[in-house]
């Protein structure tokens, strides 16, 4: 029978199964001795053990169409990548990490600023301008709790199944459970039971959207690596800097000392923004520093 991983914890997995049954699985052994490892999003095919305890074993995973391993989730439409202008500020290096790793990976990105209300409106639209040209298909200032952004943000999601990501307290579990009610119930039980905050994420899961579609929820982090990606092709992530780069006086500019720069002038003179040259500047420095050990 076929299914979809909806929750991956201490080895079972929970598969929402064609017949509209959820399972609790383990996974065959045979996984670990391929190198393989299910994923939350995986379509599967399960073989039923104990019909009234809704058991069964995963014994085949499905080609994927997307894999992402940090946090893991496979067979994702898009993103949803939350930050916030403010409590946390937003971290560029992170930000702009993610946005490099979806852009290699061809997973389109709605990137959302929360918490609006906190800050100036100058602030946030010099920001919001930061971003508009860094690659993601949507982006924009919000209010969480605000009247309306719900359904705002359930018309971009609905019908697809996406991936909600981004750092530890922008918001992301006040987003889920607007969305997705099923969601808020199960994050009450949680935080009785462990009397933990609400908005604590220990691990991926999907969560059905009204209307259709799925939100895969993520734990929140402070910190994002990119693997298999050479300093040298850092610069090619920023679409911003394609327009300049070109004019270099070195074909091989890095972007970073080299005179007759055409990019590194171009964010002196605020055609590229500094926020964004400055974050790729530590980004480059500290994966070429990575290549040297």
């Amino acid at each position: 029978m076929r299914g979809r991983i909806l929750k991956g914890v201490g080895g079972f997995y929970y598969v929402l199964a064609e017949d509209g049954v959820r399972y609790q699985c383990r996974a065959r052994g045979i996984f670990r001795k391929d190198g393989a490892k299910p994923l939350v999003g995986d379509e599967v095919r399960i073989d039923v053990i104990d019909t009234e305890a809704a058991e069964g074993s995963v014994v085949e995973l499905l080609p994927r169409k997307s894999v992402l391993f940090r946090p893991e989730a496979a067979n994702l439409d898009q993103a949803l990548l939350v930050f916030s202008f403010t409590s946390p500020d937003p971290n560029p290096l992170i930000l702009d990490r993610f946005l490099i790793m979806l852009k290699r990976q061809e997973i389109p990105c709605i990137l959302l600023f929360n918490k609006r209300d906190l800050v100036k409106k100058e602030e946030a639209e010099a920001l919001l301008k930061a971003y508009e040209r860094a690659g993601a298909v949507h982006v924009e200032g919000i209010c969480a709790r605000e009247e309306g952004t719900a359904g705002k943000l359930g018309a971009m999601l609905r019908g697809k199944s996406s991936w909600l990501a981004g750092p530890s307290g922008v918001g992301k579990t006040t987003i889920l459970n607007c969305l997705c009610p099923s969601a808020k119930a199960e994050t009450g039980e949680i935080s009785k039971k462990l009397r933990r905050g609400k908005n604590t994420t220990r691990h991926s899961e999907l969560f059905p959207i009204e209307g259709g579609g799925y939100l895969c929820d993520t734990p929140g982090f402070t910190s994002l690596e990119l693997y298999g990606t050479e300093a040298e092709e850092i610069g090619n992530e920023y679409p911003e800097f394609s327009e300049y780069a070109g004019s270099c006086r070195f074909r091989d500019c890095m972007h970073i000392r080299e005179p007759g720069c055409a990019v590194r002038e171009a964010a002196e003179n605020g055609a590229i923004p500094m926020l964004r040259y400055r974050s790729y500047c530590c980004i480059y420095e500290k994966e070429k520093e990575k290549s040297r050990y």
